[in-house]
């Protein structure tokens, strides 16, 4: 009996922690802890409480011109296998 003892405490010694494991969140974090959603931000918070957008931090897209262009921008849901000789030659 003493021996199953002391290896059930040396067991419990090497196991880690569970919660350790777990993904940190807001409810297992001190208060003060805010995770956020991965996005960056586009400005700062001044010191009266506003908010200061900065042009070089927002998004810029740059879209070509697509007039006359042969493709349409739909997309099939189920696409159809088209065999090509240019491609079976190519893999060759």
């Amino acid at each position: 009996m003493p021996l199953g003892l002391i290896l059930g405490i040396g067991r419990s010694m090497r196991r880690k922690r569970t919660s350790s494991l777990d993904i940190l969140s807001s409810k297992r974090a001190p208060r003060d802890y805010y995770k956020g959603k991965n996005c960056k931000p586009t400005g700062f918070h001044t010191r009266k409480g506003g908010y200061v957008m900065v042009q070089e931090k927002l998004p810029n897209y740059v879209v070509p011109d697509l007039t006359d262009f042969k493709l349409k921008p739909y997309v099939s849901q189920c696409p159809r296998e088209v065999k090509t000789t240019e491609a079976a030659e190519s893999t060759k």
